[in-house]
């Protein structure tokens, strides 16, 4: 929305049904929203590692800014290290795993890009929050995109599902499939947002399942 003080007003309005345990300003102003063991309704439908349910087993942090159709901007300094305390405080005190620190458009692809690719998960992730690892660099190679299919799309769904993913495995690079590697990038790859699953998203993939902890 336009500013914290608009979207904090449709947070607290029960027609809304929408919700969030907290909501963090551009100067960085932290306000609790909801008690953390009590669910909120930030996710709405959503899916991570199976969980179809994600408001129920997660906390949920909004960040102003107005958005991508209302100017979309950088988030500012002072927003971020706000983001970052308050994302370490959280996943220490529930020990949460890194790969579970995610994005709306992570757990609900397709109906929401928000944080979007402006938002600096590489930063989190050298303070200790969220799993990363370098992009693999942009160029050529094999690549797959919507209306291709076969065993290669199969194994890409798969790789997309097995890090957490909603995505039906059925070998068609459809455009539930082209979704979610948009997904995927902006939040992994933000370079380049087209949904096409060059060698660079493909590799940046498998080195993040790659360094998953073992099951």
């Amino acid at each position: 929305m336009e500013n914290a003080e608009r979207a904090c007003a449709w947070l607290c309005n029960p027609i809304s049904k929408v919700s969030c345990h907290y909501l963090v300003d551009r100067a960085g102003l932290i306000t609790q929203m909801v008690d953390e063991d009590l669910r909120a309704w930030h996710a709405g439908q959503s899916m991570w590692k199976g969980e179809h349910d994600v408001n129920s087993c997660s906390i949920g942090i909004e960040i102003e800014n107005p958005g991508h159709d209302n100017g979309y901007l950088d988030f500012p300094l002072e927003q971020m290290a706000a983001v970052t305390a308050l994302g370490l405080d959280i996943v220490a005190r529930h020990k949460i795993a890194p790969e579970h620190v995610l994005g709306h458009s992570d757990v609900a692809p397709k109906r929401k890009i928000d944080p979007g690719e402006k938002f600096d998960w590489k930063s989190l992730h050298e303070q200790g929050l969220g799993h990363w690892v370098p992009p693999f660099p942009l160029g050529g190679g094999q690549f797959f995109q919507l209306g291709d299919s076969g065993d290669a799309v199969e194994a890409l769904q798969a790789m997309l599902a097995l890090y957490g993913y909603g995505i039906d495995i059925t070998g068609d690079f459809d455009a539930d499939t082209q979704i979610v590697v948009s997904a995927f990038q902006r939040h992994f790859r933000p370079a380049r947002i087209d949904g096409i699953a060059d060698r660079s998203t493909i590799e940046t993939l498998r080195r993040l399942i790659d360094t998953l902890p073992a099951a």
